[in-house]
C-alpha cells in the first residue's frame, strides 16, 4: 500500500513540517507514504479568468507529471463528496478491497484545480464548503488519512 500526497507550493512554516513529519511518522506502521510538492505558478494578484485558467493549466501539468498511471487519484475539491472519518476509512478499505493499493491525494494551489487534473481524479473529497490555507490542509489530510487507518485495524482514536 502506497499514498502520495501530491500538493502544489512549497510548506515553509517549520510548525507545519513538524505536523506532516509527525503524521509521516505514526503512519509509518500502516503504510508506505510520500509527500511532494510542485511549483506553484507565481502570478498577481488580480488576474483575469482567462489568466487563472492559463495559472491552474500550468499547476495542473505540474501535478500530473507526478501521477503513476496505476494510481487511484482522489482530488481535494469544494465540490466533492464530505465524509465523516469512518466514511473515508469505508472508502479507501472498500477499494484496497478492490485491489487499489496505490492512492495519490491532490491539493491544488490557490486558484484550485485544473480541469485536466479533475479529470483524472477517481474520486473527489471534499473536508467543506469552507476555504483553508493549504498549508493547513495538508496537515488536517494526513490527518484523517492516519485515523482512517486506526479505524480499519479497529485500533482505538480519538473521537
Amino acid at each position: 500500500m502506497k499514498i502520495t500526497i501530491l500538493a502544489v507550493g512549497k510548506l515553509k512554516e517549520k510548525y507545519w513540517k513538524q505536523a506532516l513529519a509527525e503524521y509521516e511518522k505514526r503512519l509509518g506502521g500502516y503504510t508506505k507514504i510520500e509527500l511532494i510538492e510542485v511549483a506553484d505558478e507565481k502570478a498577481p494578484e488580480n488576474l483575469s479568468d482567462k489568466e487563472v485558467e492559463q495559472v491552474k493549466a500550468k499547476e495542473g501539468q505540474r501535478l500530473l507529471a507526478k501521477v503513476k498511471s496505476q494510481s487511484t487519484v482522489i482530488t481535494l475539491e469544494i465540490r466533492g463528496k464530505m465524509l465523516t472519518s469512518e466514511g473515508l476509512a469505508q472508502e479507501l478499505q472498500g477499494r484496497m478491497t478492490q485491489g487499489q493499493s496505490d492512492f495519490t491525494f491532490i491539493i491544488g494551489g490557490s486558484h484550485g484545480l485544473h480541469q485536466d487534473v479533475l479529470s483524472r481524479s477517481n474520486y473527489a473529497l471534499s473536508f467543506s464548503t469552507m476555504t483553508f490555507p493549504h498549508q493547513m490542509m495538508r496537515v488536517m489530510l494526513i490527518e484523517q488519512i492516519y485515523r482512517a487507518f486506526k479505524i480499519m485495524k479497529g485500533e482505538a482514536y480519538h473521537k
